[in-house]
């Protein structure tokens, strides 16, 4: 692992601390997302079906149910397949509840690989700008460096709200 991946992987295992957390998504178990789960129990990841919309679905009710579930989008190009739930639910929890719940989410997700292997136009899209421009509750960070790494998940366990973190493949390494 390199230090960019090593970073997330730190990250990750900071939060596998916390008995509240658990891991969901595509390649989390019996795999270990590019090696960023390795050390944390296969019993704290939920692997999914692709079925992205259902998948934020169960984030969104595990967080109202006392989990703080962080919800690995394999590639970015993926979420507008969950937008309806970060969009529609999870962005305006709070207000259509008049604050009763505020489920926290963190949302994983990645810039697809375009070297040494390019997944496709389909899988390497950047849909930042699109997210940041959609919502106003969820703060949406990208990081590129191990320090914006340390820096964007320090976030999401300090602050009481959902968040959308940005990864690129292209510095995991190899």
């Amino acid at each position: 692992m390199n230090a960019y991946q090593t970073a997330i992987h730190e990250e990750m295992l900071e939060f596998a601390k916390d008995p509240r957390v658990i891991f969901l998504g595509q390649q989390v178990n019996p795999e270990s997302f590019y090696g960023t789960l390795d050390g944390i129990e296969l019993s704290r990841r939920m692997e999914m079906p692709v079925a992205e919309e259902l998948q934020m679905g169960m984030s969104i009710g595990m967080a109202m149910n006392g989990f703080l579930p962080i919800s690995i989008y394999q590639r970015m190009d993926f979420l507008p397949r969950a937008a309806d739930q970060i969009i529609n639910h999870l962005e305006v929890m709070r207000d259509m509840t008049d604050g009763k719940f505020d489920p926290k989410v963190i949302i994983r997700t990645t810039v697809g690989s375009h070297s040494p292997l390019n997944v496709g136009i389909q899988h390497n899209k950047d849909l930042t700008d699109g997210f940041v421009a959609l919502l106003k509750n969820i703060d949406v960070i990208k990081v590129r460096t191990p320090f914006e790494v340390h820096e964007a998940y320090g976030f999401c366990r300090k602050y009481d709200q959902s968040f959308l973190i940005i990864e690129e493949q292209d510095l995991y390494g190899d």
